[in-house]
């Protein structure tokens, strides 16, 4: 993990301790939108959905895909990672399921062609 990781990691525990529950793609969403002081009605235009829409992802009553969750992050202004981390969280323990979510990066191996002069 890196050091960038952990920082996030530590930023998003002291927002659970903030909120005193365990952080939500919803309730990162509301804190984000706290902290910077944004209506709902702002922060939905800027993520490109209806207010309505904003607020029950806020509440957990509505999940929000990886693919979304990394938009949000980049229309924001933040690391992709957590977002993404938090939305499949989320999904796995709506279910149940028991899982703990974490991301790493792949890593493509580029193969270089050597030309030969003769």
């Amino acid at each position: 993990m890196s050091i960038e990781s952990k920082m996030t990691e530590k930023s998003l525990k002291q927002i659970e301790k903030i909120t005193g529950r365990k952080l939500t793609f919803g309730r990162l969403l509301w804190a984000i939108r706290k902290s910077d002081d944004i209506t709902q009605v702002d922060f939905a235009k800027k993520l490109g959905i209806s207010k309505q829409h904003l607020c029950d992802i806020e509440h957990d009553r509505k999940n929000v895909n990886a693919a979304l969750a990394g938009n949000y992050a980049e229309k924001l202004g933040y690391a992709r990672e957590q977002f993404i981390r938090l939305s499949l969280q989320d999904m796995l323990d709506r279910e149940g399921l028991g899982y703990t979510v974490e991301l790493k990066r792949n890593q493509i191996n580029r193969i270089s062609k050597l030309s030969y002069a003769s």
